[in-house]
């Protein structure tokens, strides 16, 4: 029945899917930690830019922004993210573009983590004579990571669906695998139920192992 396999490989495919996962989950976090926090700073330059990136971004289709990355930023202005070999410097264009994007969605995430955290120990905080960058990173951040695990679960598990996208610019992903496939063979139905359990079996652990953890390490208040 699944002899339509061989020759295919379907384990490497999925393989790029975590590894674009993984490394954009990273930067995502990275950046939209950085964003929450311009987003809530006092500086009101730094709270516009946090403002209008979330509120642009979000709104921006992630294909286009995929493909702007490729035939934009490598085609026109030349940008190869240091690579020579055209599927790294896809690969890497890739995770360039789903961190811009989804970090806007970790942004909301977080700052939403920030207000859950009672007022009153920043002031407190700001009191005894921490700055800002130290109320936030000491006091304000570790609670505000532990109340929204669960929406950062959520983000992750879209995240992962949609690294399907980088097929469009020649990432040999899953997605990409599936339509090389779907071309090829005659097993359409199987095709699609092979690759639809690939992506059940990175997500819901996922979405199971943090829910849990969410609700292990969630703030008492």
């Amino acid at each position: 029945m699944f002899d339509f396999l061989h020759g295919y490989d379907v384990l490497g495919a999925f393989w790029m899917t975590v590894k674009l996962t993984v490394i954009s989950a990273l930067g995502s976090l990275v950046w939209g930690t950085l964003l929450a926090a311009m987003r809530v700073s006092p500086v009101p330059l730094m709270r516009g830019f946090g403002t209008a990136y979330v509120n642009i971004v979000r709104n921006i289709p992630l294909t286009v922004i995929i493909v702007f990355n490729s035939l934009g930023l490598a085609d026109i202005f030349g940008v190869t993210m240091g690579a020579t070999d055209f599927k790294i410097q896809g690969f890497r264009l890739a995770v360039l573009g789903f961190v811009a994007y989804t970090a806007a969605f970790v942004c909301e995430a977080v700052r939403s983590g920030i207000n859950t955290v009672p007022v009153g120990q920043a002031e407190a905080a700001r009191a005894i004579g921490l700055s800002f960058s130290q109320t936030l990173r000491l006091i304000v951040l570790p609670q505000a990571f532990r109340s929204v695990i669960g929406p950062l679960a959520n983000v992750l598990i879209a995240l992962t669906k949609n690294t399907t996208v980088a097929a469009a610019i020649g990432v040999a992903e899953a997605a990409a695998l599936m339509k090389t496939m779907i071309e090829n063979e005659a097993q359409t139905l199987l095709i699609g139920a092979v690759f639809a359990l690939g992506f059940v079996v990175l997500t819901l652990p996922t979405g199971l192992i943090l829910g849990w953890l969410g609700k292990r390490l969630a703030v008492k208040r």
